[in-house]
This record gives C-alpha cells, sequence and structure tokens, in this order.
C-alpha cells in the first residue's frame, strides 16, 4: 500500500472570538492534500497563540497545559493512523476525523446531509439565497426521500451506496411517478448533484457518481401574448374577487417584466419619483440580485393605485396582493378559458409578454429591455426576443414596395 503523505496543524479562528476574549482551537488534518478540521473544545487567549509554532507561547502554566493538550491530540490522531493502516484501510483526513470525533466509519447519510444543508440556506435566505433557491432545495430533499422510501425502503441512503444507477433511477422516477418534465427533472437532479459535491469535498465518498453524466436544459418556447389578447384580457373584469386579483397582478407583470418573486416583494420603497414626475420600480432582483430599472407605465401605475387601501397590503406592508405562484398559476389557466386564451398563462409568460409585445415590438432597444429585466447578459434578453406576425408582415410591406411586380 502506497503510503499517504500527512500532516496536522493546530491553529486558531480569530474571526470566532467568544465573548469572554478567548479563541477555539482547531486541528487540521492533511492526506494527500485533502484536508479536514474541526474543533477540539478548547479555547486560548489570543495573546498566547504562536501562529508560527502552532502552539502556546511562553512557559506559563496556561501555556504548558494547552501544549501537552494539543501534544495529546497528536499522539492519538498519529495512533488512529496507524491502527488504519494495520487494518489495511485508506488512511484519509476524513476517516482521521470521524476517528476522533467518534462519528460512525461507515459514512454519512445523504438526507441528513441535505437536511444541514438546506437548514443552511434557510439561514442565509435574503443573503446568499433567494426564496425561491431555498424552497427547490426543500422539494429536491423530499422527492429523494419519497425516491429512497419508494424504491430502497429506507428513510435514508449511505453517499457510499449512491451510484451511477441510482442517479438514472432517480431521473426515472421524478419523470414518471412525479411526473416532471425535463427540464424541471434536470433542475432537482443539479440541486441533487451540489449535494454530492460536497460530500465529495469532505471525502464521505470516494467516486462521483456524477462522472460521465451529463445534463442539459431543452429549449423552450415560453408563450407570451400578443397585443389583441393583451387588450382582451386588460378589458375583462370578474365578479370573483381573487381571480380578479390575480388578472391584475398579472397584467401588472405584463407591463413591467417583473417576475413571481420579485412583484411579491415589491414594496413602498421600491417606487422612486424622478424629476419629471415619472414613477419608477428601481429593486434588486430576489434571484439574482441584479438591479432593474423600470419606468412604470400607467395600466401597471392603475393597479398599484387600485390596492394601495387593500387590507392585505397594508397588513404585509406590500404593493400588490400577491398569492402563492402555484394559486396564480391554477386561476390563471381559468382567465385563459374566459378570455378565449389558447395559451398556457403563468407568471413567466407574463414577463415574455413584456420584453415581446410591450418593449421590443416598440422598437425599444434590447439593451433597454435587458436593462429592465435585470439580466445579467444580453445574451439572456434574447431568449425573449420574439419575431412576431406584425412585425414580419411591417418590414415585408417595406420590401413590396421595391419589388412592385409586373406592370
Amino acid at each position: 500500500m502506497k503510503r499517504a503523505t500527512f500532516s496536522i496543524l493546530f491553529y486558531i479562528k480569530r474571526t470566532k472570538t467568544l465573548k469572554n476574549g478567548e479563541i477555539p482551537l482547531f486541528v487540521r488534518i492533511s492526506v494527500n492534500s485533502k484536508s479536514c478540521e474541526f474543533g477540539m473544545q478548547r479555547t486560548i487567549n489570543p495573546d498566547l497563540w504562536d501562529s508560527a509554532a502552532g502552539q502556546a507561547s511562553g512557559k506559563s502554566k496556561e501555556s504548558k497545559e494547552i501544549n501537552e493538550f494539543l501534544e495529546h491530540i497528536r499522539f492519538k490522531i498519529h495512533d488512529y493512523r496507524r491502527e488504519l493502516e494495520q487494518d489495511n484501510r485508506t488512511v484519509t483526513a476524513a476517516a482521521l476525523r470521524n476517528k476522533y470525533t467518534g462519528l460512525s466509519d461507515e459514512g454519512k447519510y445523504l438526507l441528513a446531509v441535505f437536511d444541514e444543508h438546506n437548514d443552511n440556506c434557510r439561514q442565509l435566505m435574503g443573503k446568499d439565497f433567494a426564496p425561491g433557491t431555498v424552497e427547490r432545495y426543500k422539494t429536491t430533499r423530499k422527492h429523494l426521500y419519497d425516491f429512497i422510501s419508494s424504491i430502497y425502503k429506507s428513510s435514508d441512503i449511505l453517499f457510499n451506496e449512491i451510484d451511477h444507477k441510482f442517479i438514472r433511477d432517480f431521473e426515472f422516477y421524478l419523470k414518471t411517478k412525479r411526473n416532471c418534465c425535463h427540464n424541471t427533472a434536470v433542475k432537482y437532479i443539479k440541486n441533487f448533484k451540489k449535494i454530492i459535491l460536497y460530500a465529495l469535498a469532505n471525502d464521505w465518498i470516494r467516486v462521483n457518481p456524477f462522472k460521465n453524466i451529463k445534463y442539459h436544459l431543452d429549449d423552450v418556447d415560453m408563450p407570451f401574448l400578443e397585443e389583441k389578447e393583451l387588450a382582451t384580457l386588460r378589458e375583462k373584469q370578474f365578479g370573483n374577487v381573487r381571480i380578479q386579483r390575480v388578472k391584475d397582478i398579472f397584467v401588472f407583470c405584463c407591463f413591467t417584466g417583473l417576475a413571481y418573486s420579485d412583484v411579491k416583494s415589491l414594496q413602498q420603497s421600491h417606487l422612486v419619483e424622478k424629476s419629471d414626475n415619472d414613477t419608477w420600480i428601481i429593486k434588486k432582483r430576489d434571484k439574482t440580485g441584479i438591479k432593474c430599472n423600470i419606468p412604470l407605465l400607467q395600466p401597471a401605475m392603475d393597479i398599484i393605485n387600485r390596492y394601495k387601501d387593500d387590507p392585505i397590503c397594508i397588513e404585509k406592508k406590500c404593493l400588490l396582493p400577491v398569492l402563492t405562484n402555484q394559486k396564480m398559476n391554477v386561476y390563471l389557466k381559468e382567465i385563459a378559458d374566459v378570455c378565449g386564451i389558447n395559451k398556457e398563462l403563468s407568471t413567466h409568460c407574463a414577463r415574455h409578454t413584456f420584453a415581446t409585445t410591450v418593449t421590443l415590438s416598440n422598437n425599444i432597444p434590447i439593451e433597454v429591455v435587458s436593462n429592465m429585466l435585470g439580466h445579467t447578459s444580453i445574451n439572456m434578453t434574447k431568449k425573449y426576443a420574439r419575431v412576431i406576425d406584425s412585425q414580419i408582415k411591417m418590414n415585408m410591406d417595406k420590401v413590396k414596395l421595391i419589388y412592385p411586380g409586373n406592370k
């Protein structure tokens, strides 16, 4: 067996200063350039720590006790290393850490780690993660649990039991049992893959089960409303209060380009009065953090004024009474049927309507549209740009003047 390169480093984390001014001691074990670290449940006065030597400095009683403690830790880790070598087992930093901390030698469980990951995401929501991203990880975890329960008759699975077949079977499960389309299934699998990569980085799994597996998203021709359809929708009034609200919010998105999460979190502070008395929405997108600057068209301004005294808006301190995305899409199907619109309406359809019908079809430059949509590049906006029949006819009418035909 090839002997592993091996090192032990003791250090302190000055960013984790405790209330009493002391700092926790950590140890980093490195084997073959891969390392694991953990706290040793011991603290030290930072003035006593010698970073270059990796131990306490001076000859005080406290320094001697700490250095004896560190030497004891070093001896135990070396002892665990010898045990692994004698048992002909691969020496890894993770294995040594597990031996020292008492973690199960059989490995880590997928859903247990997924729960830790999701809990961290929830705590960082609004900072590093958008609410929609947190919700997708939560849903991915639920689908994995249902899959493992159904196929493996278990509540969890070890990382080292996950292989190429597990991934392909999970994909099949998503597309059949959960009735996910290809792109939705791929998004869930990519969320799952992040947990696998995290496990690889921590040596909880040796071989990447995603090796030689590649996924791509299919191009989707998202529907959008043409001018006549948008006019029909605007004119239609519903007696049902909830349906009328959903229609109004959908129309608002058609005239602002805001995504569902952005219109749901829209507040009075996002409205800015410019010097020309125009009102703008200036807001960072919840999904990307990219700022979008949108001058409000009158139809959108009318909808805001309509709900300024709405009890839900007052209670939640929001501009519009937005339902959940799922409920919005359910009501939008009913709205489309009533209006005779043979298209699948969704909150994202409204965003495409803004890009194609409201702006690009009215000769707004694509660079301006990209800024209003909060895109990071024009290439993203090009996916929203469509050529509609009225544009084709307008341009071909010009060509007809050049080629009038035989007289």
